[in-house]
């Protein structure tokens, strides 16, 4: 099975129906990427397939062979000189201090990149539509809502943008 996870390409003597979840944290070591429910309803295991959210504990590997996968171990960048520049929503989650248990957060963070690629100039009602399918466990809800929309601001170039 081959798999490009992070723009890095793996060879992986793995069964068709082993869940993407297990193969990235057992089998490559990307333990980023979390284990909440088992059933696709928390959003913790979120990944990025060709850019695109989806629970990675439900996606057989069969399925995403050839696909582009995301991980939040890929989200940020290195630039020269080993240089990590944060993706603009792991520093939003930092700024707005969101991640307590942290569980949840690489899922959050995934979850709401994605959205952002897809809806960069969202309402508030638009962010909180859209990680209504991420639970925290720890009900960081205004928090998660408010950096989001500090992600948009930034992706946007704008300083302010509505949180609330």
């Amino acid at each position: 099975m081959e798999l490009k996870v992070n723009g890095t390409s793996y060879t992986l003597d793995a069964p068709d129906d082993e869940r993407l979840l297990w193969a990235l944290r057992d089998r490559l070591g990307l333990t980023g990427t979390k284990f909440g429910c088992g059933v696709g309803i928390c959003g913790a295991c979120t990944v990025h397939i060709n850019g695109v959210a989806v629970r990675s504990c439900l996606m057989p590997l069969a399925a995403v062979a050839g696909a582009d996968i995301g991980t939040i171990e890929g989200l940020a960048e290195t630039e020269g000189d080993d240089v990590i520049a944060l993706h603009p929503v792991q520093q939003a989650f930092i700024d707005h201090q969101v991640p307590q248990c942290g569980w949840c957060m690489s899922g959050q963070i995934m979850q709401a990149a994605s959205f952002l690629a897809q809806n960069p100039q969202p309402s508030v009602e638009d962010t909180a539509r859209a990680m209504s399918g991420n639970y925290c466990r720890c009900g960081c809800y205004v928090r998660i809502r408010q950096a989001v929309q500090q992600a948009a601001a930034a992706l946007a170039g704008v300083e302010e943008v509505a949180t609330t």
